[in-house]
């Protein structure tokens, strides 16, 4: 990674509400990652146990979205610049490979007596570089119809992979935690090098659909790129997010919501909210102007992959720096929230302050005009 100072202004040439929208979900993401003890978290703040949703599980899959969005808004700024493909070939393969190391340095640092043959491989930045790299590639190299088409497939050959094929020992169809044939390639090709036991929320054949996910973003990037007026492009946004989010709800009865197989299903609604979401923030700060409110999400989003591993080994660092006869962070916990508030809200509050934490330090950064990218 290297600091690389923007010309003035800040944010010339950038959409502000897909930053703000970046900045909203990794804001989401590093609140949800650090509550003051997993044992009192509003169920909101949690993942599902499996088969549904919560607002944690947009989470992800916005982070995905958004990356798709970005890849022809850059990739234009590229090409306008004079830059050869060639060249933008290899800087998708450089990016794609450093955010794929950090994610596997990130797993590795809370854990320090672990061995490599215990080092877990699948990851959230894993995830999204794999998803980066193939829907670059696909964006290069095939038109806007291929792209919608290719999507499609990869949800419907998923789908019917997952229950149709059966994991050995188990049914077709079986879509357990530990009988569906995503898990049971997660525990064959990468033995202990999993989150889990049974299966890897980051798995291998989850990944397949996870791209779709991606791809959606490149579409709606393509969407905005075009000499549409903005409020059509608005209009157009919702309506084909509130058609996603009905499928996605009708395809749940034959293959369920589920963000740790990362169904077809959860793909296409998940997909859905983030259209609105990000239609939404088009018309309120690039049409209405209103912009003031969203200024700590802007710097949230302009350093977004800094933050998500900062933070994360911050977090880190607290477990196990020893005090009051425990680590940082539970003192921490104990001694500023949990000694006046109830444990579920001391639990909030923390995780709250530690976002706001951070926003100190990315407010610092942004003002530094200092842009962590890679």
């Amino acid at each position: 990674m290297a600091d690389e100072p923007e010309s003035k202004p800040v944010l010339a040439g950038r959409m502000l509400s897909l930053d703000v929208f970046r900045g909203l979900t990794i804001a989401g993401m590093v609140l949800v990652n650090n509550p003051g003890s997993w044992d009192a978290v509003y169920p909101p703040l949690q993942h599902a146990s499996w088969d549904g949703w919560t607002p944690t599980d947009l989470v992800f899959p916005f982070f995905v979205f958004i990356v798709g969005v970005a890849i022809p808004l850059a990739f234009q700024r590229r090409v306008a610049s004079g830059g050869s493909l060639h060249d933008l070939y290899l800087k998708i393969l450089r990016r794609s490979a450093l955010i794929f190391v950090i994610g596997l340095v990130l797993n590795a640092i809370p854990y320090q007596w672990m061995t490599p043959s215990e080092l877990r491989i699948p990851g959230v930045l894993q995830r999204i570089a794999l998803c980066y790299l193939f829907a670059s590639i696909i964006y290069l190299k095939t038109g806007l119809r291929a792209q919608a088409i290719i999507s499609v497939v990869l949800l419907l050959f998923y789908w019917i992979v997952m229950k149709t094929i059966p994991a050995p020992g188990f049914a077709p169809g079986d879509l357990s935690m530990e009988g569906s044939l995503a898990s049971w390639v997660d525990r064959t090709l990468l033995p202990g090098h999993i989150y889990k036991p049974q299966y890897d929320p980051e798995g291998i054949l989850s990944t397949i659909p996870a791209i779709s996910t991606c791809l959606a973003g490149v579409l709606t990037g393509r969407w905005l790129q075009t000499d549409r007026e903005p409020l059509d492009k608005t209009a157009a946004m919702f309506g084909a997010g509130l058609l996603c989010i009905v499928t996605g709800w009708f395809w749940d009865m034959a293959f369920p919501i589920n963000k740790a197989l990362w169904t077809s299903s959860y793909v296409v609604f998940t997909a859905g909210m983030a259209l609105q979401t990000l239609a939404f923030c088009y018309w309120l700060i690039d049409i209405k102007q209103r912009q003031r409110w969203a200024k700590p999400f802007i710097i949230f989003g302009v350093n977004a992959l800094a933050l998500y591993a900062l933070s994360g080994v911050f977090a880190d660092l607290l477990s196990v720096i020893p005090a009051g006869g425990g680590n940082l962070k539970e003192w921490i916990y104990r001694s500023i929230f949990a000694s006046w508030l109830s444990p579920i809200n001391a639990s909030l509050v923390f995780a709250v302050c530690y976002v706001l934490f951070w926003l100190g330090i990315m407010t610092i950064l942004y003002r530094r005009r200092i842009f962590i990218k890679v």
